[in-house]
């Protein structure tokens, strides 16, 4: 199903009034299209092009809304009815191909109006009429009151200006003014052939009216006859008992949702007391929570103070253990160096004790040979006969 949003009619999902204010136009076309060939530009949901198929040769629904042309179709099927998908300022038609165009409530929609009522120029035959309708904007800015500006309209029109732009496109224009009247009506219960309709009041004032309709021609036009539509709901007196009722129970419902929500309040109100009670003790908790934050705050910056003294008393001592060890390295340095002395005197005297200890050795062999030598010199028969003589050598023994 089509969604309303307040712009686009739907038969069953609107009030009764909105829904016959639209269909009063339709009927009002309707007895311009016997036996014609019409298109409903800006068709929507579709019943008022039905309302013209009841008379025309042929009817073309028209609408750039996808779901409001599905909608059209789902619901009215008749064989002198199509429906087409397409925007108004580009017409997918033959130039003169209808007879009559109607356009109700469609023209303060679009941006590119002016386009819009060209294309209906070219569309329309020769001896065609086009039929346009759009809100007083004065009536209808004043009626809205302080929901603002419609956002759906582009362009609303004041009578004088909807006026002169229709005429710089038709050269022949009947305009006529719609609006909701209070009547008082005498049907005959066996249904006659005729109706009789006596219109009193002074002249049509534009200003005051809710809507402009205009029958724009290219050649003149007869005729200017008041329209009166009086729908099947058209019963004033039993539609405000019914309005009245259904009000009364809006308004009984209203009262519940009130009374609902005094309760509602009321919970919220004890809620809201023991939220303050919950509330007045979080607060003092978190003051005392403050002070104990305000006492951790100032043992820290003692504790920071008393840090930086300790660490101004480590880097004094790290700079002296760092000088003594400096003292200490050259130190270690100097008797390195006179150790690397003390083993190179050591070499030096290792190798002279080796030497005098080969000397000595070799000192010892010769001691040694010249030993055997006296032995033998001793033991010799010539030494001993020597000695007895008192001759030879003194060997001291």
């Amino acid at each position: 199903m089509a969604e309303f949003t307040g712009e686009r009619v739907i038969p069953g999902e609107v009030d009764a009034d909105l829904l016959n204010e639209h269909v009063a136009r339709y009927a009002f076309a309707a007895r311009l299209a016997r036996g014609k060939r019409v298109l409903d530009a800006g068709c929507g949901a579709g019943y008022g092009s039905a309302e013209l198929a009841g008379a025309a040769l042929s009817v073309v629904g028209l609408d750039v809304a996808p779901d409001a042309i599905a909608y059209a179709r789902a619901h009215y099927s008749f064989a002198n009815l199509q429906f087409e998908e397409a925007p108004c300022g580009a017409l997918p038609h033959t130039d003169a191909s209808f007879d009559l165009v109607v356009a109700f409530e469609v023209i303060e929609h679009l941006e590119d109006w002016r386009q819009f009522l060209g294309e209906v120029r070219r569309v329309l035959a020769p001896t065609g009429q086009f039929i346009v309708s759009t809100p007083n904007k004065l009536y209808y800015g004043e009626s809205r009151g302080a929901a603002g500006a419609n956002p759906f309209h582009a362009h609303e029109f004041e009578f004088d200006e909807f006026r002169t732009e229709l005429a710089k496109v038709f050269p022949h224009i009947s305009l006529f003014l719609e609006n909701h009247v209070e009547g008082v009506v005498f049907r005959p219960v066996e249904a006659g052939d005729t109706a009789e309709v006596r219109v009193d009041g002074g002249p049509a004032l534009p200003a005051e009216s809710h809507f402009f309709v205009a029958v724009c021609a290219h050649r003149p036009q007869t005729g200017n006859p008041t329209f009166v539509y009086i729908p099947s709901a058209g019963n004033v007196l039993r539609e405000r008992e019914t309005h009245i009722a259904l009000l009364e129970g809006e308004l009984r419902q209203k009262n519940e949702w009130l009374d609902k929500a005094k309760q509602d309040l009321a919970d919220l109100d004890r809620q809201h007391r023991v939220l303050e009670v919950e509330l007045e003790q979080s607060n003092r908790w978190a003051e005392g929570l403050n002070r104990y934050w305000a006492a951790s705050g100032e043992r820290i910056v003692t504790l920071q103070t008393e840090l930086a003294a300790e660490q101004s008393k480590a880097q004094a001592a790290i700079a002296e253990l760092e000088q003594e060890n400096r003292v200490k390295t050259e130190w270690a340095q100097k008797v390195d160096g006179q150790l690397a002395q003390c083993v190179e005197y050591l070499h030096r005297a290792e190798k002279t004790v080796e030497e005098r200890t080969r000397w000595a050795q070799a000192l010892d062999a010769e001691v040694e040979q010249l030993r055997r030598k006296l032995s033998m010199l001793e033991a010799s028969r010539w030494v001993r006969l020597g000695r007895t003589v008192g001759l030879g050598p003194d060997t001291g023994k």
